[in-house]
């Protein structure tokens, strides 16, 4: 505890790293503060008995999936019909459609590998393809919002404009298309000013915004029920806690590819003969190297299942999909994650260029040549580690179904036990715990090293 406590004293006493916490947290509020500002031509105080209304004829569970990822994200700004209600997911979609084009474009291509010229070229591309997301979002939300968020026909009270003029849609349309800009300007705003990794803050501040409100929810159920309530979100707590520590581990999990690196001296003089003189590193593959992106895509496919309900709207089994608590949906999401793992892993983790850079900078993995059989040897040992971080990621997909209703009472406390909101906070967490870190070790070494190397060294 004394070592922490040094820590943040270490942290506040840099005036530079005090600055840039400082800023971002200046930057979350600003953030948070404009998610509350609702659209012009809506009611802000019918917004609350709409919810409500909305909740109460079953659309908390047959809206909760990629509608209810998106509110999450946003911090509640989605279903609240604010101006931020599109918030920074466009600027994520743009990125991962860049991403994947990247792979298909030898333009993309050859912009990826132009350094930091390449990378501006490719930052100004994928803010443009975000105005073009918007472009499509905004009309699918301002739909959403009339015909089943907001009932125009039971509460009239809740728009001050005609919802189905010009003058509602576009205005509204500028103003969410503004707001995702504004939503992305913060956070780039946050990783060049500020401690990092802006856009990934933005997300997790969204979501942690909800876990409060879901949390003195449950506690009012539970309470409700008599003298174990109290002991029940005790035991919630607990298991929440290991469920983050097990989402701790899945997150940093990795297995280490000894390598060697020979210099060109000794590589004349023979590998065999001076193999051991080299200098020994390794390489780290994740054993969840796809992150939340199977998650995203599984639940972005997900509507399918429940689009076929209109078909047979009297068959129970298919009704179970729109369900996001069902036994049907939750299997065929746990498939589709796997599969995403696989796919998503194999075009992301280049491992013919990872084989031709030690080549080229003379490394090699022990017992294997260099070059194709090296490829092959990342490959297999990637693809055998992806299956079950595969599989542990689709246990912590389904697992608030799991735990729902049997164990956790409420919809909004038991998706804090897993899928894609547990995962990015852990994530997001991590890595700005590690920049932190970082910048002590290069700029304050004393507070945050001094207790561990005189332990190790004696010095």
């Amino acid at each position: 505890m004394k070592e922490f406590i040094q820590t943040l004293k270490n942290i506040w006493s840099l005036k530079e790293l005090r600055d840039k916490i400082l800023f971002t947290l200046g930057i979350i509020l600003v953030y948070r503060f404009a998610s509350y500002i609702s659209l012009p031509a809506i009611n802000l105080a019918e917004v609350g008995d709409l919810l409500e209304h909305y909740k109460n004829q079953g659309g908390n569970k047959q809206g909760a999936g990629l509608l209810g990822l998106l509110s999450s994200f946003t911090g509640g700004a989605f279903s609240h019909a604010s101006v931020m209600a599109l918030g920074i997911m466009p600027y994520i979609s743009a990125s991962i459609i860049v991403q994947l084009m990247g792979m298909a474009i030898p333009y993309l291509q050859k912009l990826q590998k132009d350094g930091e010229s390449g990378r501006n070229t490719l930052n100004q591309i994928t803010r443009w393809l975000t105005i073009g997301v918007c472009l499509v979002q905004a009309p699918s939300y301002l739909t959403s919002i009339t015909q089943l968020f907001l009932p125009y026909a039971q509460f009239q009270s809740a728009y001050y404009v005609e919802p189905n003029s010009i003058m509602f849609w576009l205005p509204s349309i500028v103003i969410l298309v503004g707001g995702s800009v504004f939503a992305m300007w913060l956070g780039e705003k946050i990783t060049d000013k500020g401690i990092g990794n802006g856009i990934s803050i933005l997300i997790m501040v969204g979501i942690l915004s909800r876990l409060p409100e879901a949390f003195v929810q449950e506690m009012a159920v539970q309470n409700g029920k008599g003298g174990m309530g109290s002991i029940m979100i005790l035991i919630e707590v607990l298991f929440w806690m290991l469920v983050v520590l097990l989402a701790v581990i899945l997150s940093v999990a990795v297995r280490k590819i000894p390598i060697q690196y020979v210099s060109r001296a000794q590589a004349r003089g023979g590998v065999n003969k001076n193999l051991m003189q080299g200098a020994r590193q390794w390489i780290p593959l994740k054993v969840n190297a796809a992150g939340v992106m199977p998650i995203i895509f599984a639940q972005a496919l997900m509507f399918v299942p429940g689009l076929l309900t209109k078909f047979d709207e009297s068959n129970t089994f298919l009704a179970g999909f729109k369900n996001v608590f069902s036994w049907q949906y939750n299997v065929l999401f746990a498939l589709l994650i796997i599969i995403f793992s696989f796919f998503y892993t194999a075009i992301t983790i280049p491992v013919n260029q990872m084989a031709d850079d030690l080549k080229r900078n003379g490394g090699l993995v022990p017992k294997v040549r260099p070059g194709k059989e090296t490829a092959d040897y990342l490959d297999d040992i990637l693809s055998k580690i992806t299956l079950p971080g595969a599989i542990f990621l689709s246990i912590f997909a389904v697992l608030p179904a799991i735990v729902h209703g049997s164990f956790v009472q409420t919809d909004a406390f038991a998706l804090f036990f897993g899928g894609t909101s547990l995962l990015i906070m852990v994530g997001v967490i991590l890595d700005t715990v590690q920049q932190i870190n970082t910048y002590l070790l290069n700029h304050h070494y004393d507070g945050l090293m001094q207790s561990k190397l005189s332990r190790t060294t004696g010095y």
